[in-house]
């Protein structure tokens, strides 16, 4: 795991002191790299690029970048893993291609790779999490590239008269010509999903690069300002075609995910330096860590952090698991002031206004790892590849119900829903538990109310995964461009469920739950790894029928009977509870007083990007207790305090 930076020019372009820049670009990302620094420069070729290495697979000064292919044609900065860099160096040794290596890192790998098959070719075949930039000397081509569910990240985008690229948003502070201006429909993006999708970032003119693409960029024929479109060399949504449209049988299937998940677990233990998992006592981090601990010689070491509120309590869980199955546990309770303690470094982490409150855990568990560990499996993509959300669960058995009756009897039913605030909820259906699956149905009902009306299954699933509904009312001059949920051709996959999966994958998974983890667990030199987004198991869960997934109002139903295997139930069978924090309770209390700062009218009329009365009304109506708006104002509360970071550079 790695930070990567640097900068192509052409014709009289070239700033007057390349290397200069790029290692201050590459230094803006040190926490991903703090083990070794480099550039490499090429004056004629017109490419500069910079490199910080968190070193993971060999250590030794062979594994060091900018690293130049064997035959001298190619050189690469390269952030992530290959994990099957093993077998491609078997399959190129039988090929001839590379009679003499120089050390055992998969950058090497990856340019011999390049070197036989050609760049396309080459990452097809590569089993990984990734972005890279490659320079192709010959050609005078600089190739950008990105895993296929979107891991890693990799934005770029001309910066004056060069074409920039970096793992994060910072390292461009480091170009002579930025002028960062924030772009209105990015704002608007932001406001509806808590994240800004790819390829959109928080400024014209630079992108995020989309998962599973190619972007070549012939520098001798580029034009500043005037950037080529991205190739994809693998689809989603043809994997998910694909599989829907051509399902296994059932017979059997367990043990063939079980086999698979333990090659997709085994590869991401290979490391050079200590490695272990967070655990959280769940159903995807548990089979992560009984797949690790079944194939590991010595106790597998977990980390889990706990809160004392016990609504967000998972450490009990967690502790129970790590006793099964014989794992050497570390568990960490946080106390409010810590977990609070954290929130002013959020927008520095994140580089662009980013919300999801989950991301506080996420960096504590990440720091508690980092002091034992410098690499940490996880269960992310359980819950999007196997059908893990409430909404997969509940969304096409509420639409067949809901949609039946008239829309007017529907806008009277959430009416009266909202007019109970949360906590009344909540009190009433606790009482319900366990038949209410979730830690807290008093903001479930209420963001159910807020949909009940939808005039399809479809605008359901948007509302649902939507913060503000009409974010454009709240920018000043916003606009809200396109982005994957509006794709109309998710509508050939047969079964709502299928299609919410599918659009989870694609938005929800690579531009927050991804984005969360990189940012949290890179800014403290934590490599993580995340075994369902293994591309072979994406494209078999698709094979499964629906049922087994999904059924019931019961989700990952496959995983739990995998996991049986390995855990007893009772140990994981628990209401969902995610990964959060009281950020509503909080906003009432010790950050009320913070808020207000950030929140206050004078001061939003001032700024001119946002409308302060919609953001006054619902902080007021908070602030009463009579409706939660707490993900609707951190939305609001995490942009102001970017605002302020971003002044500041």
């Amino acid at each position: 795991m790695c930070g990567i930076a640097g900068f192509g020019w052409s014709g009289n372009g070239a700033p007057g002191d390349a290397a200069g820049i790029a290692r201050r670009m590459a230094d803006r990302v040190h926490h991903r790299g703090p083990d070794d620094a480099d550039v490499w420069v090429d004056p004629a070729g017109g490419i500069a690029l910079g490199h910080r290495r968190l070193s993971i697979v060999d250590l030794s000064p062979h594994g060091r970048q900018p690293m130049r292919s064997a035959c001298g044609r190619f050189a690469i900065v390269y952030n992530g893993e290959i994990y099957n860099h093993r077998a491609l160096r078997d399959e190129l040794e039988r090929a001839g291609a590379a009679s003499r290596w120089r050390g055992h890192s998969d950058t090497e790998v990856m340019l011999a790779a390049v070197a036989r098959w050609g760049v396309r070719e080459a990452v097809r075949r590569f089993n990984g999490m990734f972005a890279f930039a490659l320079w192709d000397t010959a050609e005078r081509t600089l190739w950008l590239s990105r895993d296929r569910l979107g891991e890693k990240p990799l934005y770029y985008g001309w910066v004056g008269r060069v074409f920039a690229f970096a793992s994060e948003l910072k390292a461009f502070q480091a170009l002579p010509d930025w002028r960062p201006a924030i772009d209105p429909g990015a704002v608007t993006l932001y406001f509806r999903y808590n994240c800004i999708p790819a390829p959109h970032t928080i400024y014209r003119g630079i992108a995020k690069l989309p998962p599973a693409t190619l972007l070549r960029v012939p520098l001798d024929d580029a034009r500043p300002g005037v950037v080529p479109g991205s190739d994809p060399y693998w689809s989603a949504l043809e994997s998910a075609e694909a599989g829907v449209g051509a399902p296994q049988e059932p017979r059997g299937a367990l043990d063939r995910l079980d086999t698979l998940l333990r090659d997709a677990v085994a590869l991401r233990m290979e490391a050079d330096v200590p490695l272990g998992a967070f655990l959280s006592g769940g159903v995807d981090s548990s089979l992560v860590v009984a797949l690790m601990q079944a194939q590991a010689a010595r106790p597998v070491r977990t980390f889990t952090i706990g809160f004392t509120e016990e609504d967000y309590d998972e450490a009990a869980s967690a502790r129970a698991v790590a006793a099964h199955l014989g794992t050497d546990h570390t568990e960490l309770y946080v106390t409010p002031a810590e977990a609070m303690g954290v929130i002013p470094s959020l927008p520095l982490i994140y580089d662009e206004p980013f919300a999801d409150s989950s991301q506080i855990p996420t960096y504590l568990v990440s720091a508690l790892a980092r002091r034992h560990v410098t690499v940490a499996l996880s269960g992310d993509g359980g819950d999007e590849v196997f059908g893990g959300y409430n909404r997969h669960a509940w969304v096409g058995r509420l639409w067949r119900s809901a949609g039946r009756v008239p829309v007017p009897v529907r806008r009277w039913g959430a009416r009266v829903a909202l007019g109970v605030a949360p906590a009344r909820w909540d009190a009433v259906l606790g009482a319900l538990r366990p038949l209410v699956a979730v830690s807290h149905p008093g903001d479930s009902v209420h963001k159910l109310a807020q949909v009940i009306d939808a005039p399809n299954a479809h605008a359901m699933y948007r509302g649902l995964v939507s913060h503000w509904d009409q974010p454009a009312s709240l920018v000043l001059g916003g606009h809200e461009p396109s982005s994957p949920l509006d794709e109309a051709r998710v509508a050939a996959l047969p079964d709502v469920t299928d299609r919410m999966m599918y659009l989870d994958q694609v938005s929800y998974l690579p531009d927050d739950i991804l984005v969360k983890v990189d940012r949290a667990s890179m800014a403290v030199s934590l490599e993580t790894r995340a075994p369902y987004l293994d591309h072979r198991v994406v494209e078999f869960a698709w094979t499964l029928p629906l049922a087994e997934k999904v059924s019931g109002g019961e989700g990952k139903r496959v995983l739990r009977r995998l996991l049986a295997q390995y855990v007893p139930r009772a140990l994981t069978e628990r209401p969902k509870l995610g990964f959060g924090v009281p950020i509503g309770a909080w906003l009432r209390g010790p950050l009320r007083e913070w808020a207000e700062a950030l929140l206050a009218p004078d001061r939003l009329r001032c700024e001119g990007i946002l409308d302060p009365v919609p953001i006054r009304r619902r902080w007021e109506e908070h602030l009463s207790g009579g409706r939660s708006w707490q993900y609707h104002l951190w939305d609001v509360l995490m942009f102001q305090a970017w605002l302020d970071s971003s002044r500041g550079d």
